[in-house]
């Protein structure tokens, strides 16, 4: 256990400021071009995943009663990030379109390495402010999504994805045997019918009509032309055209690491459309040190979606007898999702022993997997 007292301290903090080497490496690959600009696109990947076989698991859970006031210098990390993200997104957009020093394949290059940080820690970031109760923190979660037009994740993540994760009602959960490569056309087109028509109901319920200005699809849709504008101001279309490169690419990050997240695990569905209550064991958990720094210990998720309010400083991690595992951090578990056969010989196996353990009773999982037959009492 880790007292909160350890916790308080702004050098226990520090290790989570890692996703700060991304700044330099961007300026360094748009300044020098040529090799220099593959430096930001690997960054992530390969810095945590290398620390991580260096410094193996992290199992030390902090005291979950910590005072929130202790937590000020893990908090500050996703606090500021959106003013950084935002000048390297833009000031890359006007930094490749008015100089001549670099080709369209260093600029691309660029532009995914930058796709890669707006999506492996902006969204990331965002993700734990909109968790938050705070104003300021929402509207920066708001801000970092609108960044990669990806603005109704945050509707889909908290009214869809933490009620229905583990049942086929929610889209991001990944189903057994599904590739990431179908996974993926699949959520893109199902999240956002899935976000509008949880705020439809939300609507409803307080007597307002769909169209009222109190839909935050409002801002959504405002944030995100107000970027896109933005671009083109900075950059005209080839500006725009990078801004959705990028986008792009960041999403592609976040929809691979939800595929890692929850893959191939569902909840006890009781009847009557009601499920068993969210456990730990209905997300993969990870305790790798240095990818848990750089993802501000998004990969203790089996504690996240049991305590969804739990800030990420205070995130538990578990027993191989109390989560499932992976075997990997999430930057080499992500690549390994890019090659499903190879995914499906690692994780499948995996998933059946889960299967056997949580719910030995069950023995047709075929007819199961569409979430309408209870499992056995």
């Amino acid at each position: 256990m880790i007292t909160s007292s350890e916790v308080a301290k702004p050098s226990s903090a520090l290790p989570f400021w890692l996703s700060l080497g991304a700044v330099p490496l961007a300026l360094i690959g748009a300044t020098y071009g040529g090799w220099w600009t593959i430096l930001l696109a690997i960054y992530g990947w390969t810095i945590a995943s290398a620390l991580d076989a260096l410094l193996g698991l992290n199992t030390k859970n902090p005291d979950i009663n910590t005072d929130e006031k202790d937590l000020f210098w893990y908090r500050l990390i996703t606090l500021i990030w959106f003013p950084i993200q935002f000048a390297m997104i833009f000031g890359m957009i006007w930094w490749v379109t008015v100089s001549n020093h670099l080709s369209l394949l260093e600029k691309l290059i660029l532009f995914y390495g930058v796709g890669s940080v707006s999506g492996g820690t902006g969204i990331v970031y965002s993700h734990e402010l909109m968790h938050q109760k705070g104003r300021l923190e929402r509207w920066l979660g708001d801000l970092l999504l609108a960044s990669v037009l990806y603005s109704h994740f945050r509707t889909e993540h908290l009214l869809v994805h933490h009620v229905y994760v583990g049942t086929p009602r929610d889209a991001v959960t990944a189903r057994y045997n599904e590739g990431f490569h179908q996974f993926f056309p699949r959520v893109l087109r199902e999240c956002p019918a899935s976000a509008w028509e949880a705020e439809k109901k939300m609507l409803a319920r307080k007597g307002l009509g769909v169209f009222d200005f109190s839909n935050p699809f409002w801002k959504y849709g405002i944030l995100q032309i107000a970027m896109l504008v933005l671009a083109f101001v900075l950059g005209g279309w080839a500006g725009v055209g990078f801004f959705i490169f990028q986008a792009g690419f960041a999403i592609w990050m976040l929809e691979l690491t939800n595929y890692v997240e929850h893959y191939g695990l569902t909840r006890k569905h009781l009847g009557d459309g009601k499920y068993e209550h969210v456990m730990p064991h209905h997300s993969w958990n990870a305790s790798h040190t240095a990818s848990n720094w750089l993802l501000i210990n998004l990969q203790r998720h089996s504690d996240h979606h049991y305590k969804p309010a739990r800030p990420f400083p205070l995130l538990q991690t578990y027993s191989e007898a109390e989560a499932p595992q992976l075997p990997r951090g999430y930057p080499l578990m992500t690549a390994l999702a890019m090659l499903p056969h190879l995914w499906r010989r690692r994780m499948n196996p995996k998933v059946r022993d889960w299967r056997a353990t949580y719910y030995p009773e069950v023995t047709d999982w075929d007819a199961y997997k569409k979430g309408t037959t209870p499992l056995p009492r």
